[in-house]
């Protein structure tokens, strides 16, 4: 039976990726060593290197002075870091609360200086973008989640400042357009639309390092990563060659651009069943919903481990809510296919015939 796959994270990836994936670690590209033994430093893998930061480059335009970074510790070590390499000894920095991971980000950066929470959707329980807020002057940078897995809320626009930008990009990287110019960092975890856990995509702006006018240490200075071209500790090798993969995928399926247009279909077909089905409904402010991470709900909760048994015997995996809200959510990232989609939608109406 074909698994059709909501997880959100570590997530689906494209079946070819996980084939030729499979066959480099045991024999990559018949060197005769496998991808996770061969030295970093060898020509086969510096070629992997270099190919991944072009493929970012060229999916995502990335224009001339940003420099690509694959480095570890997920998008949470970049919490703290990004604050370490942006925020000045005496400086201040604006943050926008859409959830758990932008609170986790605010929390590591309150370690390092004055932090202003200029706006928060914490009064509906984080289900809403925030709209009505200034962004201060005298901040040294804006920093904002653009995607919010667990409540499944997303950014539609990015907030006009005349400050620096600073974003994590986690769980909506590579899914749509985004003009990268308007940005000073991006940071995102590999896990969602790039590939395996274990690799840390970061597009940093170059003229904007530097001039936090602290001491950094080795491993958290960006502008030591960039001079060593993400070599400087050993690099988690499988992860970025693997995400290697899946951009060449996606490059071959047309881009950014042709999957921005289906994640969309997948979207607007989800969604068009949670508002139509008598049974569920959403939960995220429906301005603001999420391609990535639809979240609903039964109106009905007895009726909860009915639905989830029911997903189980269609094939489905990895719908049941983040434990934090509960409910159910559906991760529907770069690779899940519109088919898996529909499987969901049908449940759905099976569902409402049986219980309706």
């Amino acid at each position: 039976m074909k698994i059709h796959n909501y997880s959100a994270g570590p997530c689906i990836l494209p079946q070819s990726v996980m084939q030729k994936a499979a066959e480099a670690v045991i024999n990559y590209n018949n060197t005769g060593l496998s991808i996770i033994e061969m030295s970093h430093r060898s020509k086969e893998f510096v070629g992997v290197m270099d190919r991944s930061i072009a493929l970012v480059k060229e999916l995502l335009s990335v224009p001339e002075g940003y420099e690509v970074l694959f480095l570890q510790g997920g998008a949470s070590s970049q919490f703290y870091m990004s604050a370490l390499n942006f925020l000045p000894k005496d400086g201040k920095a604006a943050y926008i609360n859409t959830g758990t991971w932008s609170a986790k980000a605010i929390k590591e950066a309150k370690l390092l200086g004055e932090i202003e929470e200029i706006a928060s959707s914490k009064d509906k329980k984080f289900n809403y973008i925030p709209k009505d807020y200034i962004v201060p002057n005298d901040v040294n940078y804006l920093h904002y989640t653009t995607n919010n897995t667990i409540v499944g809320t997303q950014f539609k626009h990015v907030p006009e400042t005349d400050v620096r930008l600073i974003c994590d990009m986690s769980s909506d990287i590579m899914s749509q357009e985004v003009d990268i110019s308007k940005y000073d960092l991006i940071y995102a975890g590999a896990q969602k639309n790039l590939g395996p856990a274990g690799a840390t995509l970061v597009i940093v702006k170059c003229d904007a390092l530097g001039k936090a006018g602290r001491t950094i240490p080795s491993i958290l200075d960006y502008q030591l990563h960039v001079a060593k071209e993400s070599m400087y500790n050993t690099p988690p090798c499988f992860s970025i060659f693997t995400c290697m993969l899946t951009m060449e995928w996606l490059k071959e399926l047309g881009g950014v651009k042709e999957i921005e247009k289906r994640n969309k279909a997948k979207a607007s077909l989800l969604y068009a069943e949670i508002d139509r089905n008598s049974l569920f409904e959403g939960t995220a402010a429906v301005e603001d919903r999420s391609i990535m991470n639809p979240t609903f709900i039964l109106k009905n909760d007895e009726l909860n481990a009915d639905f989830l048994a029911k997903s189980i015997e269609a094939g489905i995996n990895g719908i049941k809510g983040h434990r934090s809200v509960g409910g159910f959510r559906a991760s529907m990232y770069n690779a899940l296919e519109i088919e898996s989609v529909q499987v969901l939608v049908d449940l759905m109406k099976e569902f409402e015939r049986v219980y309706g």
